[in-house]
């Protein structure tokens, strides 16, 4: 099954819209389901997200009332053998912290955890879980500082993941907008059985 891990779109208050390059390969028909972080910020971006994939869940991020308002702070989601958690991550403290989101993924008991907020990609395993923040999918700036000691406001790379979810293993193509060009990386995951 194709899944799309997307958000953190801050359309129109952060970023004009999806960049072209990204539009252009986020075709309907191809991806099966879109679990989306959150921070849609409009519904033209939430009706474009529709017309890529009939089925989305989503939770709400922090800047969403009035687009998702009964949308849930977080969910999970079974494919198989595996269950993928989605959280926006406002909530989680320190934001994007390992043992945080460790803590959180035990107590939604998930194998996967995909959560947004951070604005920048990071794929890692952390006590026998898998761990996906696919970014900002318009390259929003955080109003945050980063994790990395870039300053509030610093605007990141888009991103997005696409997962390949197969059994107890998932496939991830990460989407990143580097210099205008759309660069692609693959990581995988294997649920230990």
């Amino acid at each position: 099954m194709l899944v799309l891990a997307i958000g953190d779109f801050h359309v129109p208050h952060r970023a004009v819209d999806l960049p072209a390059k990204f539009k252009r390969l986020l075709v309907p028909g191809k991806i099966q389901q879109i679990l989306c972080t959150g921070n849609l910020t409009s519904r033209e971006t939430l009706d474009y997200l529709r017309t890529v994939s009939s089925d989305i869940l989503l939770v709400k991020g922090d800047m969403d009332e009035s687009i998702t308002p009964s949308a849930p702070i977080s969910r999970v989601v079974t494919h198989g053998p595996l269950r993928i958690g989605l959280v926006h991550g406002h909530t989680v403290v320190p934001w994007a912290d390992p043992r945080a989101l460790g803590i959180l993924a035990r107590e939604m008991d998930v194998d996967v955890l995909i959560c947004g907020h951070s604005h920048k990609f990071e794929a890692f395993e952390h006590e026998g879980r898998f761990f996906c923040l696919p970014g900002s999918a318009t390259g929003a700036f955080s109003s945050a500082k980063g994790a990395d000691g870039a300053p509030a406001g610093t605007e990141t790379t888009p991103s997005f993941v696409l997962m390949d979810v197969q059994g107890p293993t998932v496939v991830l193509y990460v989407y990143a907008l580097v210099d205008g060009e759309v660069r692609v990386e693959k990581l995988d995951y294997t649920k230990k059985v």
